[in-house]
């Protein structure tokens, strides 16, 4: 799949959430990167064998106290490579992306990975 079309189902998943959530997501800027890089595996602390499709970097919304101004955007960064190389089907990997995007936006919105396995998203 080329360039373009990973980045509009990229586009596509971030259309595709609910109006409240998308007008929440004030100061985000969302990356498509080819793969990770070593600083971002050591960020979430990954083994070399795991896998990481998206990252989200920043100060999770329920942390933002009145001092949070004037800083740089967090980031929700999606991973090309690896999510290619695991998701053939166009179907399945529209799929991937959606659900690593909403991954990504759930820590924003101070959402961790022990309360999402909780809530079944794993």
């Amino acid at each position: 799949m080329d360039e373009a079309t990973f980045n509009q189902l990229v586009v596509e998943a971030l259309d595709g959430l609910p109006p409240e959530f998308a007008a929440a997501l004030d100061n985000v800027e969302v990356l498509v990167e080819e793969r990770p890089q070593p600083h971002h595996r050591r960020a979430v602390g990954l083994k070399p064998w795991q896998t990481l499709y998206g990252l989200y970097q920043g100060v999770p919304l329920p942390a933002r106290t009145h001092a949070y101004n004037l800083v740089a955007p967090d980031t929700i960064t999606i991973f090309r490579e690896p999510l290619l190389r695991d998701f053939a089907g166009p179907e399945q990997l529209r799929t991937q992306i959606r659900r690593t995007v909403m991954h990504e936006i759930a820590h924003f919105f101070g959402i961790d990975d022990d309360r999402l396995r909780e809530l079944g998203a794993y």
